[in-house]
């Protein structure tokens, strides 16, 4: 009973915050709407019907964060680097041997566990994001089909799934974030004078839409976890980063999808043409 008041206190708590938070948007958008446009808000009462479900389900869903993805995200870090799984999955020997070896002493290598996981985490969780679904709803139907749904939504999950396996190898082995970060740039930069100009804001703003709600907060506790427990990192320079991940290869991946369509359509619409030229000559003769 009382983790049940306890648990309630707390989700009122978070749904007074969530409408400070949102009061804010809501005096902008009316005031606009009032003083500059000049007209009456059509439809008030489904508006702020509206803004109340909005109100309800942010504080619902900062605590499912706070209550479960958060935890998730910690208790994986924290196991898959713990010293006793890796030297049993990096070291099949016996117990006795396998404890000789302190944390300090793994390789990179042996944490394969970790970059699986980030994998298929970034993967699905990127998959599974509501913003990335409406942008690639929206450029399907802007781009009367060329763009696919799925094929836009694929090419960004492998691209966020690459990013954040790349980071956690980066806080593993504490090679500098801002080396990373650039290089990255640098390649998108060049991709950006060789992809189709049509698809180039949208590879950019595929990065944005990725790191949104349910990607960071997994993400960040995995940064954050791996820090904590892999010998000789820091939480604070460390742990921070992922997400950097997570927004820039998703740009690199769009960019890289977009060039390889081009590149199969310019391929496929070349050898139709040989096909039809030799067709066209074994009737002459």
């Amino acid at each position: 009973m009382n983790a049940l008041l306890d648990e309630s206190y707390r989700f009122v708590l978070t749904f007074l915050h969530t409408i400070t938070d949102v009061l804010p948007i809501a005096i902008i958008i009316f005031s606009f709407q009032l003083f500059v446009i000049r007209r009456k808000i059509a439809n008030l009462k489904q508006v702020l019907i509206g803004f109340f479900y909005v109100v309800l389900g942010l504080a619902l869903f900062l605590q499912g964060l706070e209550d479960a993805l958060f935890p998730i995200g910690q208790m994986m870090a924290d196991q898959l680097t713990d010293p006793d799984f890796i030297r049993r999955s990096s070291y099949p020997m016996t117990e006795a041997a396998s404890t000789i070896i302190p944390a300090v002493d793994f390789h990179w290598s042996d944490y394969f566990w970790v970059y699986i996981f980030a994998f298929t985490i970034g993967f699905s969780t990127t998959i599974a994001e509501p913003s990335l679904l409406a942008v690639a709803i929206k450029a399907n139907e802007v781009s009367g089909g060329t763009i696919g749904v799925w094929g836009l939504r694929i090419a960004v999950a492998i691209g966020v799934a690459f990013g954040i396996s790349l980071g956690s190898w980066r806080i593993i082995t504490g090679i500098p974030l801002h080396w990373f970060i650039i290089s990255g740039y640098i390649i998108v930069v060049i991709q950006t004078f060789f992809s189709p100009k049509l698809i180039i804001p949208l590879a950019y703003d595929s990065g944005g839409v990725t790191t949104s709600t349910v990607t960071v907060p997994i993400v960040a506790a995995l940064g954050i976890g791996l820090a904590a427990k892999v010998p000789g990192r820091s939480e604070l320079l460390d742990g921070f980063g992922l997400i950097a991940f997570a927004s820039l290869f998703p740009i690199i991946s769009v960019l890289a999808y977009a060039q390889l369509s081009q590149w199969y359509g310019h391929r496929k619409k070349t050898t139709s043409k040989q096909n039809k030229h030799d067709q066209s000559s074994k009737r002459d003769h």
